[in-house]
């Protein structure tokens, strides 16, 4: 059984992706922002004031790096805010596992698909080049961040994760209420495309690259790309809702921020090339398939 060191691990992702491991019987060693939180097995972090226990990484055999700000609100600040605590959070993982005596032998340590920018129809793959946008340059740059852990030799992948589909993630989260009220519907015309990947393949695939020999981008969605108007038929099928009335991304600034409208209106038609081609197989195939294991029961 491995050791395993996860940040972020209270999140969505990073809670099933530590709870899986677990069950499995590999040692998880959280890596907590709060003191009183931290198990035996765990070790504490402050960006602040960029220090570790550096100690307790040693020999461990893999880091996963999934801590971040979440991208919410509104504004220049709001911007920085994000920009600065995934580079800073992924520079000190980077620096402290380049100088351990034991280091692991990989580093998982996240991206996005917002590395792709607004490309319309065009299929995006790993070797897709960046787009030109605030996400875009974010993600550039939180890859980056990762360089002193590729200079130590040691194994570095960047998991580029679309929207994750599960009750409590933040798609789900955002779109529940005007869903329920019987306001949901498209954002706009509906054409731009929205990655997407089930929470458990999020998972499936996060240990797949950590044992795997994968270095690099790696792109986590799920291998059926739809389009924002297909989604939310879909969502208004399995949450059994109407989705007749459009939504002006003037609406989605609005309420959620610019970033938000962002998300809603760029299109990324991203395809997981290298997981295929490295043979994943994925549990939830389509959209569909995924939004009826998100909820729990059959579409109607």
């Amino acid at each position: 059984m491995s050791r395993i060191a996860v940040t972020g691990a209270t999140g969505l992702i990073g809670s099933a992706l530590t709870e899986a491991l677990t069950v499995d019987g590999h040692t998880v060693h959280r890596i907590t922002r709060r003191p009183e939180a931290a198990g035996a097995d765990d070790l504490v972090w402050d960006l602040d004031t960029r220090s570790i226990d550096a100690a307790r990484l040693e020999g461990v055999d893999a880091v996963v790096h999934l801590a971040g700000e979440l991208i919410d609100g509104r504004g220049e600040q709001a911007k920085r805010r994000i920009l600065e605590s995934r580079k800073a959070g992924t520079r000190l993982i980077a620096e402290t596992i380049a100088s351990l005596d034991q280091p692991p032998e990989v580093f998982v340590s996240a991206s996005a698909v917002g590395y792709y920018g607004d490309r319309g129809d065009e299929v995006l793959t790993e070797e897709s080049g960046p787009g030109d946008d605030f996400l875009a340059s974010m993600c550039v740059a939180w890859e980056a961040a990762a360089q002193p852990a590729r200079d130590a030799g040691i194994r570095t992948v960047h998991p580029r994760t679309g929207v994750v589909i599960h009750k409590d993630g933040p798609l789900i989260e955002k779109i529940d209420l005007p869903f329920k009220l019987g306001v949901g519907g498209r954002v706009g015309h509906g054409r731009q495309y929205v990655p997407w990947i089930s929470l458990e393949d999020e998972v499936r695939a996060l240990r797949f690259l950590i044992e795997r020999d994968l270095e690099g981008p790696v792109n986590l969605v799920g291998p059926e790309p739809v389009t924002n108007r297909e989604m939310t038929k879909a969502l208004g099928t399995v949450m059994r809702r109407p989705t007749v009335l459009p939504v002006p991304p003037a609406a989605v600034r609005l309420i959620y921020g610019d970033l938000a409208e962002t998300l809603a209106t760029v299109s990324n038609r991203v395809v997981p090339q290298r997981l295929l081609t490295a043979g994943f197989s994925f549990r939830h195939g389509t959209l569909t398939a995924a939004l009826q294991a998100a909820f729990g029961r059959r579409a109607a």
